[in-house]
């Protein structure tokens, strides 16, 4: 049974379907001045619209593929179960409740560690630092109320 759950989200302004439809129309647009311009004998014009299509076209690739990435942990009845979603790739740990610990960043822009049992993982890449330290927060608190619970 899942007692508490975090999602911890890549910030994205655009989904990658949507990205699609626009990467569409600024490809009618470029062409369409290209095409003019090639009309009226600058043959290079297009060439560089090719070019720059294409370059635009493998930025949005490597956008839509992390668009989606995140971070779910959930705490389950006798462990915490943290999985890390990049690039449609998923890794779970497992991480025992009775004997985790939680190492906070000495600085702003370090990671979130989490270990139990020699198998630690670091979590909050999606977190602003403010954010991170809500998340420890609430977690400690629930680790305390899941101990105090069981014993």
């Amino acid at each position: 049974m899942v007692k508490r759950e975090w999602d911890l989200r890549r910030n994205c302004a655009i989904a990658p379907r949507q990205l699609g439809f626009f990467y569409a129309i600024l490809c009618a647009t470029s062409f369409t001045v290209a095409i003019g311009f090639t009309l009226r004998g600058a043959w290079f014009v297009l060439l560089f619209a090719v070019v720059e299509m294409s370059a635009v076209a493998v930025a949005f690739l490597i956008y839509a593929r992390h668009a989606t990435d995140r971070e779910h942990i959930a705490m389950l009845d006798d462990y915490l179960l943290v999985e890390l979603i990049q690039a449609q790739q998923v890794r779970q740990f497992k991480l025992d409740l009775r004997c985790i610990r939680i190492a906070v960043p000495d600085t702003g822009r370090g990671l979130v560690g989490l270990e139990a049992l020699g198998t630690r993982v670091e979590i909050g890449q999606f977190l602003t630092e403010w954010k991170r330290r809500e998340f420890v927060q609430e977690l400690r608190q629930e680790l305390q109320r899941v101990s105090a619970s069981a014993g």
